[in-house]
């Protein structure tokens, strides 16, 4: 079993108008509802690959009633959320269908107390005995101490599991310290972690502050990998045009399926940048196109090699 942990959990709604202009009403022309947060992006990606998931994290409300009773149409994933007395928030993205653009609006999420952060962390270790592979994603909300990520980091490598950190900022500075297996942060994200903005000195600076492997999100240009036995460049054959929301999950749930099925680094890459260019393709956000990603997967050039990075 994978699990993911989504400490953020949302419930994605999506606005599709014809054109979004500032100051003026719109009329919607189609609104899609699902449970939403880094985390359960890439389980609903892993269990479409084949893998059996599950997703833990906080919940609460009626959005968060919401958000499990669509769980449980979500074929390989089990939901192993916490209860919380907040309530879950909202992501709401307003896609402009003349442009693809997408705007996001992101609500903070509930004031976790410390009761429930230690209810967490007990049923985080309880899934721990059972799990393949763990990823720690997303953004923290209001309550959760800022070392939260170092502390689950510290706790799946006490338990000999390997552990992916997806985060930002301050929580992830502190999550490398505590020597996650794999970092994913985006060029933006790398820069602000270590002061460089030449990926690849960052991604040696951030080997240097903890983490084992370091892949670098360049976008549309994909992904920069380094770690202890090499370092590799995957690049999709063409530049993709569509909704971006979730692409970066889609990797990560590439690069998670490919530690447990023990691929090759330039393996697990190819499929990371397929699976993400097939997000930004797919007619609903956070999705991935199945045939475009069938079609990807051999035609990313991944260029490196297997000598000390």
């Amino acid at each position: 079993m994978i699990l993911t942990v989504t400490l953020n959990t949302a419930l994605d709604i999506t606005y599709r108008v014809r054109s979004l202009r500032p100051h003026t009403s719109h009329r919607v022309t189609e609104v899609t509802e699902r449970p939403g947060g880094k985390g359960l992006n890439v389980a609903r990606v892993l269990a479409a690959l084949g893998h059996e998931v599950t997703v833990t994290g906080f919940t609460g409300g009626a959005t968060g009633r919401a958000v499990q009773d669509q769980l449980t149409y979500t074929p390989g994933v089990v939901d192993a959320l916490v209860p919380v007395t907040g309530s879950t928030r909202r992501t709401i993205a307003v896609v402009d269908a003349g442009t693809g653009d997408t705007t996001q609006l992101n609500e903070p999420g509930p004031e976790i107390t410390p009761a429930e952060w230690s209810a967490f962390q007990e049923a985080y270790e309880h899934l721990l005995r059972s799990a393949s592979a763990v990823a720690l994603c997303g953004s923290l909300p209001p309550g959760v101490p800022v070392g939260a990520y170092a502390q689950l980091v510290r706790a799946a490598r006490a338990s000999a599991v390997p552990v992916l950190l997806d985060t930002s900022g301050e929580p992830l500075r502190r999550g490398v310290a505590a020597r996650p297996d794999i970092v994913k942060p985006n060029a933006d994200e790398l820069a602000e972690l270590t002061g460089s903005h030449d990926p690849s000195q960052a991604t040696r600076d951030a080997r240097r502050r903890g983490a084992h492997t370091v892949v670098a999100s360049l976008g549309a240009d994909g992904l920069l990998a380094a770690n202890a036995d090499g370092r590799w460049r995957a690049v999709p054959p063409r530049r993709v045009h569509g909704n971006p929301t979730g692409a970066g999950d889609s990797a990560v749930a590439g690069l998670l399926s490919g530690l447990v099925e023990r691929l090759p680094w330039p393996d697990r890459l190819a499929r990371a940048v397929a699976l993400s260019a097939a997000t930004v393709l797919a007619p609903t956000a956070g999705e991935f196109d199945r045939a475009a990603y069938e079609t990807l997967v051999g035609q990313i050039a991944v260029t490196g090699d297997a000598t000390a990075a």
